[in-house]
């Protein structure tokens, strides 16, 4: 709704901005007494506003909100492909000296995620899969202490010398120059 408020301000007169309330799926033109004529004609400019908002991109912070999704899923499934991203953004935002730069995704798509309940259901393909790494690792885990216990039989490795073969060894080794 913030998102919704805030597009719909930019599109109005900078007299008729703060006249503008967005609330509870409704908006809200709230003007003091004005002529007739002024407030038809921001009310308008609302509809035509309102009509061209319908396929503006959604912002990554209102794809969090409209989804119930952390910020962390967000990122998780852009890059899996299961949220598509229909381009970037790159904005320079007062106070800051870099531009940063956000995918942007196509509200008919994110209507479909939410409408299917997608969300729900990578949850939990994401918690299938941690639990199948969780014991994949702890399966290799078990492989090594038990091929550790094996390689050491008698304080010996089962390699062979490769030092013993060579010639002039014993004296090499004898004089210290490996420590």
């Amino acid at each position: 709704m913030k998102g919704l408020e805030r597009e719909l301000r930019r599109r109005l007169p900078l007299a008729f901005r703060t006249d503008v309330a967005v609330e509870a799926g409704r908006v809200l033109l709230c003007m003091p007494e004005a002529e007739p004529g002024e407030l038809r004609a921001a009310s308008e400019q609302v509809g035509e506003a309102l009509a061209k908002v319908a396929d503006l991109p959604v912002l990554p912070r209102e794809v969090e909100d409209i989804l119930s999704i952390s910020s962390r899923e967000r990122h998780k499934w852009l890059k899996d492909g299961r949220l598509k991203s229909i381009g970037t953004r790159t904005v320079k935002l007062r106070g800051r000296s870099k531009a940063v730069t956000f995918h942007v995704f196509d509200p008919r798509h994110i209507e479909d995620v939410l409408n299917g309940d997608l969300p729900v259901l990578w949850r939990d393909e994401d918690a299938q899969a941690v639990v199948e790494t969780r014991r994949r690792a702890a399966a290799k885990a078990a492989l090594t202490r038990a091929g550790k216990g094996k390689r050491k039989t008698g304080g010996r490795s089962s390699e062979p010398d490769v030092h013993a073969s060579l010639e002039g060894w014993d004296a090499f080794d004898a004089e210290g120059l490996l420590r």
